[in-house]
Order: C-alpha cells, then sequence, then structure tokens
C-alpha cells in the first residue's frame, strides 16, 4: 500500500484528503510544521508528498527544496497545491506536479495513480 505524506496546516483540508486518498486505499501520513521535516520523512518513507505553498511560519516552496535536496527523496513525486498560480516557481524548485486550488478530487487522485504507477514501471 503506497503512503502519501500530506503537508498543510489547515486541519479541514487535512481531514478532507487523508478521507479522499484514504477512501482511494492509499495510506496517509501528515506533517504538522512543528519539526524538522526529514527526519520526519526518513521515518514514515512516503511514496508521494502533498505539498501547500503557503504554510504557517515556513514558505512550501523552500521546504519543498530542502526535500529536493536530501538525496533519498530525488525521486518521490511532490504535488505542490496553492489557492495562487505558482506554477512556474514549484516547478523551477523541483515539484512534479503544481495543482491550483480548488481542484477536483479526481483530478488529485489520477495525478497520485499516474506518478506512483510511473514509479512501479521504473522500478522504485
Amino acid at each position: 500500500m503506497h503512503t502519501i505524506m500530506l503537508i498543510d496546516d489547515d486541519p479541514t483540508m487535512l481531514r478532507l484528503l487523508k478521507t479522499l486518498i484514504e477512501i482511494e486505499g492509499y495510506k496517509t501520513e501528515a506533517w504538522s510544521g512543528n519539526s524538522n521535516i526529514i527526519p520526519e520523512l526518513s521515518s514514515k518513507k512516503p511514496d508521494a508528498i502533498l505539498l501547500d505553498v503557503n504554510l504557517r511560519g515556513i514558505s512550501g516552496i523552500d521546504l519543498l527544496k530542502s526535500i529536493r535536496s536530501d538525496a533519498n527523496f530525488g525521486l518521490v513525486p511532490i504535488l505542490m497545491t496553492s489557492g495562487m498560480d505558482y506554477t512556474e516557481e514549484c516547478m523551477q524548485a523541483g515539484a512534479t506536479e503544481f495543482l491550483l486550488k480548488p481542484y477536483m478530487p479526481d483530478v488529485l487522485i489520477e495525478k497520485l495513480r499516474s506518478h506512483l504507477g510511473r514509479m512501479e514501471s521504473d522500478g522504485a
């Protein structure tokens, strides 16, 4: 079973995403933002990350760069989200995809399936 790490500072959004993703058969983990992300990712070993750009107290784009700078997470798909269009900034920082909020749940699930399926076919 694939694990998806949810990184968002909105508790309601986290609950909704958790429900949606778990209904689709994935396991979810959430990051609260109160610790260093790299040890958290190392212990949870997510297969994909869903990361909001605008987090309280930290830039999601800076967090993305930090994650991408760790060799253990270079191939993990990272889907960035925001209510503002940060496509270019996120892609330049190493995002796999950018989803503009509000997005339809089926779009998110299709993106996850696509990237996770690609990982499986690449032997990851």
